[in-house]
């Protein structure tokens, strides 16, 4: 039995040694540059990797990452995994050596994990060396380019010695309501979620062999979660192959990763809610008469809020082209779980709750739930996976709560990473959570949500939450009602949070993003807002901020940053539309 992903190399190589394991296209196209490198050569650069590490004593220390999308990563990463270095992946500085957050937040993952050693692109290394003003602590760490690592370092390979309880990488937090912590991730851990994903995808030895090996098609950054253990990671586990292509290149132009699909008939490709609606705004009949998307069975959407429109608007567009509404496949998960906690049931369309859920109602739909459109019915996340624990909690009195009613997300099972690095304290609050009536111990999310005949539906951010007249109410909530008021609106880009309206107590702001052509109907847009909020929620809103694109804060992974929106509203710093925001 396999102890960890380094065993299963291993045995790909052996049995399927020219099987491609991961395809990349260079350019973002399939007609452009590819490169792709087999199991037989995985295990080879892997283990050079390994036996340049072990060489000079690194095995139990850490290692950061720092590559640009593309294979080397991957041998970089099962490198590590190979010599008992743990893995840091990180964000990599070429193209960004200006940017002050991104530099900040590498000087801060350096010293947190106690990195002894930075391995990555040659492009990357080099661009680190001129960097020695803004990060002196570079002195002391040895940097190398892994593709100047020999093919014949790997003769001196030596097995590590792992056990489950070895830890695999630090899979350091996107930090959407606190600092970055770094989330230790097991090998243990890393096998029984990809045990989980496997099941939950439904990606059994027949459907393998029926999409002909052809797993997965992503152009997830590759140093989050989602990205790394699922089309990654996955891939490695099961011994498929992956098509893999830059998050940037899919910005640029998101048809390419529907041409990907089309292309090389995946059975699994997905990615946050904002990718789909990027998808529909370049939708054109040309693209449509193209495509082939008969064979993608399971489209997943998690990281951020699945909105309901999105998948309806994206079944309805796509159709054209094969894509079936069954493939829709929201799911949750989150970094302290390795990834995914819970998902859909394949062949099976997503789960709307379009009515009052909540038994107190008090819950996220609850009063205006039969005038708001199916548009705005939450979307169910699916159900848990095997052997891993879902439950709904009261955080103040640790007690489950019953069916229906809003509380945070509790999880407990062996995809439940062992704790924050060198953080006791936050360890023990997070991780060790004790419920009545349960034996064992509970990962407290942070999340707020609900179940419903056993399957989670998500409603927010525990520390998001909007207490305004004694009423909870849910950012994202607000947002949608914002964002449906009107076309110009970008989906996923506003941020609704609550400021202290002193006599008349708390209050709700909206900061929306807007598209540029809709410049001179500001005035209209914000009488807008404000009606669907009150129709909706009985909010009087005190204030709606138009914002130009790209302004709103957010993390690495694009997850709306709320308070560091609040604070910019505050401290006046937000970028605009048409004049200062009104206090």
């Amino acid at each position: 039995m396999a102890r960890s992903l380094v065993d299963l190399l291993t045995t790909h190589a052996s049995r399927q040694p020219d099987r491609t394991a991961y395809r990349y296209l260079v350019t973002g196209d399939c007609d452009g540059e590819i490169q792709d490198i087999s199991y037989g050569r995985l295990a080879e650069r892997s283990r050079a990797v390994a036996a340049w590490l072990q060489e000079r004593g690194l095995a139990g220390s850490r290692a950061m990452l720092l590559y640009p999308p593309g294979i080397e990563f991957i041998c970089g990463y099962l490198g590590c995994l190979s010599a008992g270095v743990v893995a840091v992946p990180g964000l990599p500085p070429q193209g960004r050596s200006q940017n002050h957050r991104a530099l900040l937040r590498m000087k801060r993952l350096i010293a947190d994990a106690d990195a002894k050693v930075i391995l990555g692109g040659r492009e990357a290394i080099a661009a680190l060396a001129t960097m020695s003003e803004h990060l002196p602590e570079l002195a002391e760490i040895t940097c190398v380019a892994t593709e100047d690592i020999p093919d014949e370092a790997a003769g001196s390979w030596r097995e590590p010695d792992l056990t489950a309880d070895s830890v695999a990488f630090l899979q350091y937090t996107s930090g959407s309501t606190s600092a970055p912590r770094g989330v230790m991730v097991t090998h243990g851990n890393l096998l029984e979620n990809e045990r989980v994903i496997t099941e939950r995808m439904g990606h059994t030895p027949d459907v393998i062999e029926e999409y002909d090996h052809e797993l997965f098609v992503s152009w997830l950054p590759v140093y989050h979660d989602m990205g790394l253990i699922g089309p990654v990671l996955n891939a490695a586990y099961l011994g498929v192959t992956a098509t893999l292509f830059s998050p940037l290149h899919f910005l640029q132009r998101p048809e390419r990763w529907l041409t990907a699909i089309s292309r090389y008939r995946p059975h699994t490709s997905g990615g946050p809610n904002f990718a789909y609606e990027l998808c529909l705004k370049h939708a054109t009949p040309d693209l449509l008469d193209g495509l082939d998307l008969s064979r993608w069975k399971v489209a997943f959407n998690g990281a951020e809020p699945v909105r309901a429109a999105t998948l309806r608007r994206f079944t309805e567009t796509f159709g054209a082209a094969g894509f079936r509404r069954e493939a829709l496949y929201p799911c949750y998960g989150l970094a302290e779980a390795t990834l995914i906690v819970t998902g859909g049931s394949v062949q099976a369309p997503p789960t709307l709750a379009t009515t009052a859920t909540a038994t107190d109602g008090t819950g996220p739909h609850a009063g205006a739930a039969e005038a708001r459109s199916a548009d705005a019915a939450a979307v169910g996340s699916g159900r848990p996976g095997p052997g891993i624990t879902v439950v709904i909690a009261d955080p103040e009195r640790q007690e489950e709560l019953p069916e229906g009613e809003v509380g945070e997300i509790w999880v407990s099972g062996a995809s439940v990473a062992k704790g924050y690095w060198r953080n006791a304290l936050a360890t023990r609050q997070t991780f060790r959570a004790t419920l009545r009536g349960h034996e064992g111990r509970f990962l407290r999310t942070g999340d707020l949500g609900f179940l419903r005949d056993g399957e989670l539906f998500v409603t927010g951010r525990l520390k998001d939450l909007m207490v305004i007249d004694g009423r909870n109410h849910y950012p994202q909530d607000l947002e949608l009602s914002a964002e449906m008021s009107h076309w110009a609106l970008r989906p996923g880009c506003t941020a609704a949070f609550s400021v202290d309206g002193g006599a008349e107590g708390e209050q709700p702001v909206v900061v929306a993003e807007t598209a540029p052509e809709a410049a001179g109907e500001s005035e209209k847009i914000i009488d807008l807002i404000r009606g669907a909020i009150g129709e909706a929620h009985g909010l009087p809103v005190r204030d709606v901020v138009l914002v130009h694109p790209g302004t709103i804060p957010k993390t690495s992974s694009g997850k709306i940053q709320r308070r560091a929106s609040r604070t910019a509203y505050l401290d006046g710093t937000l970028s605009l539309v048409g004049g200062p925001a009104t206090r």
